[in-house]
């Protein structure tokens, strides 16, 4: 995601408190940028998450593993 669409985000949010508000094209504008981020977030989140070691006392590394697994 880019500042570009951080940019338009925030402007819509603003509208929004507005008293004109949104139109409808812009409700779905924004909740499709707001998926977007959203994702964005989330994928630097696990990309961080899969790159992340636990020390133990003895200095072993060991890899964090998903929840499920």
């Amino acid at each position: 995601m880019d500042q570009k669409q951080i940019d338009r985000i925030n402007e819509l949010a603003r509208k929004a408190k507005s008293p004109e508000g949104l139109t409808e094209w812009e409700v779905a504008e924004r909740a499709a940028l707001r998926r977007e981020y959203i994702d964005s977030v989330l994928g630097s989140l696990e990309g961080h998450l899969e790159n992340t070691y636990i020390v133990d006392e003895k200095g072993n590394k060991k890899k964090l593993k998903k929840k499920g697994d």
